[in-house]
């Protein structure tokens, strides 16, 4: 930090900023001059000066002149982002790339979305993310790898695609052509907004999940796992989404924590009662007292389970003398729900319980046992769990264990089927089949207890309906074998921010297996046929490998095209050791989308592979499909960026699928980034009318509150948020982002204006010929260059602006450039001072160009289009990053700017509120290093143009061991010290300095302003010659 960047400083610089106009309180700084003549002003020259400008004097001034406009705004900025991605090769520049040579490539796989509408803010957030990264990595020097890719199949695109004519009628071949043109359109759209948006791609050359080369790459991965057992057929029960007719994946569920339930609290009748619980004082008959919110289960009970170490106790109630088995620490809370007494009778502990039965309340004839399982808790309800195998995931497991029935009583519209009695049969199980059930409950004299109950439920993502639990014959992924490895992998992948890593780890806990088998049309046919008399299912490579090759050549479409006698050839049949073709029919079940998008790694980033041998793990896939999916080959992707609803979507089904076949994760690194929400913090929804068009933010809309603001400030919105959290876009974040931009323009505009007909090719000066300020610039352009370097690597483009503003604000506009002014326009246009200093301004915009260039490239390429030292048609995209030296950092010559910046702290501090330009100084410093530092900016005992007196901002400095006796009384003192640290602290010195500040006696200089001159009438030293000169 500088160390002349305190309070009165920031003060005293904006107030002589405010000053600083062209012609008018320059602030001054000067080089030596060997004429010490003074040209007096003849009386039409005074006169002319005493009007609003010197005109006499203003041709001989050297002020910002460029064409680069200020500002632009409406259509005519909207018509120059066009401009600029046409005349700078956007839609060139990822093939460009591609194709020049580099020693390392950056692989950035694009997470696919989905192909079912309009482009939103969260494509916006999601996609200019990755463009910043890719384009930083692409200035570096690295070769990029980013593919854009479409998910294009699943319910949501078949649902808007046939819209309210459903599916009844059609064809499997009708459904997927309409499915498919909606995709194509949607995909159309979304293009079309991600090039105005300005992101590097090959639109040319993108990923679809409905191509047929990708879907056959998708089938090599299930064959590779269906082959090491981790894809089999099982009836179980899965998430069933009666509204859609499809089981469902834990990814594709939404929770909705209002949804209400009717809670009951039942009895079971035990007509044994357990071994271990004495008969005593039981004689009544004991009820095993449940809770469920879920009442339409209760038709489906097999057992009622309890948890072994807990302690229960049969309690009898004071309102009627019923007795009730519960758990005893739910005791209270049942009592409190009763609104009775419960007096305990017995206390047994969990394990005393097994071999009770009870009797199933609605169906008399069956018996229910009592039953041990660990998922029981004592949060809520008695402590005694209803158990439908059928309908739970638990519920399942404790079946698997005690060889329980596993018998489906709900059909795939969510229907009670004939199993489950001709009162239930064909009622909805969660409506009218829930109001019956409690109904027959209560006829039986078992209904304890109804209650609303409002939780979190899980409901159908594309129809937003509520789901049930339904065991279905599917096909599923046993993750559980691949949880381990998966999270061993995890372990060595990088993950931004670290708290998203407990995150993905808790979801592959929950995840036992997934289920990828859909009932619908509109996506991967899985491979399979099954036997017409026994149903079962014939699979192996042979048929993979067949199928895959069809694919590849006419599409998935050809499953339902082409007859079976094709699909299942006779030398598949002989290899697969099976009967007739006549034999089979295909599979109608497709793979869940999850596992399409899960499996891109393999259509993406693999590559193909010379000389495979014949004992390949995919040596039986035909040539052009034969590509390497073992571990040996390191294609990972880079980075992996999505929002965090991915965690438990495509980071995971990726994740899997490629530990599955290459016992590797497919990335190196996650970036998990928030979600879009209005300025208010909440989710969009038409319904509020808070939704943010991305089309209307860039091009306007209808109303005067939508203006125009363009690609640019849909970027910045995105690079300056906090991405790691919710990410607010309105009105006032679209306007910040604005301004931030026009105050960015207004610097650049300046570094422009101040670099007409200047050079670097053939006029930059060396910087050990520079001045100290100017080579102190250098260094600074060198540390924050390294500061934006590292924030971009950190996927954190908000602290490169941070750090681009600290920069502009601190470093540039209230430091170096209200030095700098004096030396710009009024030395000599070829002297070295100012070609000094337009060498460092050049440097400065190159630099400030460059590192805005990831987030700002139309802007940035505007620029350059102005910038000076480019040859006609070059384009900053193709040039690089910024360009720095190490040569920049010179031993002291930190400690020499600094110090000195540390004695102007303590002169301005000492006249607040007045003109520094105004005062003569004396600065006294005892022989040391700081003297002998001080002296390398002044060779002069006493100069009203050397580099000290500019930092100064006075008009003469001068330097010497002690302060003068004869000090004037209007002289006004000050005191300080400086701490000098070179050589990593090697040498430290605290040096003590003392200043006399004393009103010039000197005249304001008419041309330049400084007090420099002998007279009123008289032009100073350093503006004589020139104006002499000129005239």
């Amino acid at each position: 930090m500088l160390l002349c960047r305190g309070s009165a400083l920031s003060r005293t610089v904006a107030r002589l900023g405010r000053r600083s106009h062209p012609g008018d309180g320059l602030l001054h700084r000067t080089l030596s001059f060997s004429s010490s003549r003074c040209r007096c002003l003849s009386s039409g020259e005074v006169r002319a000066e005493s009007g609003s400008a010197p005109a006499l004097y203003r041709d001989t001034v050297l002020l910002p002149r460029s064409e680069f406009p200020m500002k632009l705004t409406g259509q005519k900025l909207l018509e120059r982002e066009v401009q600029t991605q046409q005349d700078c090769g956007f839609a060139d520049l990822y093939s460009w790339q591609r194709e020049r040579k580099a020693k390392k490539e950056f692989c950035l796989h694009d997470g696919p979305p989905y192909a079912n509408g309009d482009p939103h803010v969260g494509h916006a957030l999601n996609k200019i993310l990755k463009d910043i990264r890719n384009r930083f990595e692409m200035l570096r020097g690295r070769q990029i790898h980013f593919l854009p890719g479409w998910d294009c199949h699943g319910l949501p695109i078949e649902l808007k695609a046939l819209g309210e004519l459903g599916t009844s009628g059609l064809s499997p071949l009708q459904i997927r052509q309409k499915a498919r043109e909606f995709a194509q359109g949607a995909i159309a759209r979304q293009k079309a907004a991600f090039q105005r948006w300005g992101l590097m791609a090959d639109w040319d050359q993108c990923y679809y999940t409905y191509d047929g080369a990708y879907e056959a790459a998708e089938l090599k991965v299930f064959q590779e796992m269906h082959s090491k057992g981790l894809i089999y057929q099982d009836y179980k029960p899965v998430f069933w989404s009666p509204s859609s007719r499809t089981a469902l994946a834990e990814a594709e569920l939404e929770y909705n924590p209002e949804h209400v339930s009717r809670a009951i609290y039942a009895t079971f009748p035990l007509s044994t009662l357990p071994p271990g619980m004495a008969p005593d004082g039981l004689e009544g008959g004991v009820s095993v007292l449940v809770w469920t919110t879920q009442p339409w289960t209760i038709p489906a009970n097999q057992a009622v389970c309890y948890m072994p170490n807990a302690q229960y106790s049969v309690v009898n109630r004071a309102d009627n003398s019923q007795l009730l088995l519960v758990a005893t620490e739910r005791t209270a809370s049942v009592a409190a729900l009763l609104g009775t007494e419960l007096e305990t009778v017995g206390t047994f502990t969990g394990s005393q319980l097994g071999g009770g039965i009870c009797t199933h309340p609605t169906i008399p004839d069956k018996l229910v046992p009592l039953l041990p399982a660990n998922h029981v808790t004592m949060a809520k309800g008695t402590g005694l769990v209803h158990t439908a195998p059928a309908h739970g995931m638990e519920d399942y497991s404790v079946a698997s264990h005690f060889k329980l029935s596993v018998e489906c009583i709900v059909d795939e519209d969510g229907k009670f089927t004939q199993l489950a009695g001709p009162e239930l049969q064909n009622l909805p199980v969660m409506k009218e089949g829930t109001d019956r059930v409690i109904s027959m409950l209560e006829d039986a004299g078992a209904l304890v207890k109804e209650e609303q109950c409002v939780h979190s439920y899980p409901y159908d993502w594309r129809t937003k309906q509520p789901v049930v639990i339904r065991p279905s014959k599917q096909w599923f992924i046993n993750t559980a074998s691949l949880k381990d490895k998966a999270k061993e992998a995890l372990q060595k992948v990088r993950v931004l921010p670290e708290s998203a890593r407990g995150s993905l780890l808790s979801m592959l806990d929950r995840r036992t297996y997934w289920c990828i088998s859909r009932q619908r049309s509109w996506g991967v046919p899985i491979p399979v046929f099954y036997h017409r008399e026994t149903g079962e299912a014939l699979i192996n490579k042979h048929i993979v490998s067949h199928i895959a090759t069809l694919f590849k050549e006419k599409g998935s479409d050809c499953w339902w095209q082409l007859p079976i006698e094709t699909l299942l050839p006779d030398n598949v049949l002989k290899k697969s050791d099976a009967g007739p073709v006549t034999d089979y029919v295909r599979g109608e079940d497709v793979l869940d989308i999850w596992f399409d998008s899960g499996a891109s790694w393999a259509a993406v980033l693999e590559e193909e592979t010379e000389g495979e041998t014949a004992e390949s793990p995919l040596s039986w896939l035909p040539a052009p499909l034969r590509k390497p999916l073992v571990a040996e080959s390191d294609t990972r992707a880079d980075a992996y960026v999505e929002g965090k609803d991915q965690i438990g979507g495509w980071f995971q089904s990726s994740l899997l699928t490629s530990v599955a076949v290459r016992n590797k994760a497919p990335y190196k690194s996650l970036m998990v980034h928030g979600f879009a929400v209005s300025e208010k913090g909440e989710k969009m929804s038409k319904s509020l009318g808070n939704v943010v068009d991305p089309d209307v933010v860039i091009n306007g809309g209808k109303e005067p509150s939508t203006p125009a603001y363009g690609a640019d400030v849909l970027r910045w919105w995105v690079a300056e948020s906090n991405i790691f959290s919710e990410v607010q876009i309105g009105p006032s974040a679209l306007n910040s982002a604005r301004d931030s931009i026009g105050k960015l323009r207004n610097t650049l505009k300046f570094l422009l204006g101040n670099l007409q007909g200047f050079d670097p090719r053939t006029q930059a000066v060396d910087p050990k010929q520079m001045h100290y300020i100017d080579q102190y610039m250098l260094h600074q352009l060198r540390e924050y260059s390294i500061k934006v370097t590292d924030a971009y690597s950190e996927y954190d483009a908000g602290r490169a602006i941070r750090v681009l503003q600290a920069f502009i604000n601190r470093e540039l506009s209230s430091f170096y450039f209200s030095i700098i002014k004096d030396r710009l326009y009024c030395d000599p246009e070829d002297s070295l001072g100012r070609r000094s200093c337009q060498t460092v301004l050049e440097e400065i915009l190159d630099g400030v160009t460059r590192s805005i260039s990831p987030i700002l490239p139309h802007l940035a390429e505007e620029v350059y289009l102005h910038a000076p030292g480019h040859d006609e048609g070059e384009t900053l995209f193709r040039s690089g990053w910024i360009k720095s030296s190490s040569v920049w950092r010179r031993p002291g010559l930190e400690e020499a700017v600094e110090g000195a910046c540390a004695i102007r702290d303590s002169f301005l501090s000492s006249i607040p509120g007045k003109n520094a330009a105004q005062y003569d100084l004396t600065i006294a410093i005892e022989p040391g290093l700081l003297f002998e530092l001080m002296e390398s900016l002044q060779e002069e005992a006493s100069s009203t143009s050397s580099q000290l007196a500019e930092l100064m901002t006075v008009a003469r400095v001068t330097l010497t061991c002690a302060l003068p006796r004869d000090l004037p009384p209007d002289a006004l003192l000050s005191h300080g010290t400086f701490l000098i640290n070179l050589e990593g602290g090697v040498i430290r010195e605290d040096s003590a300095y003392s200043i006399a500040a004393v009103p010039t006696a000197a005249a304001r200089c008419p041309r330049c302003r400084r007090y420099t001159a002998e007279s009123a009438d008289c032009l100073c030293p350093r503006c004589q010659p020139i104006v002499s000169q000129a005239h």
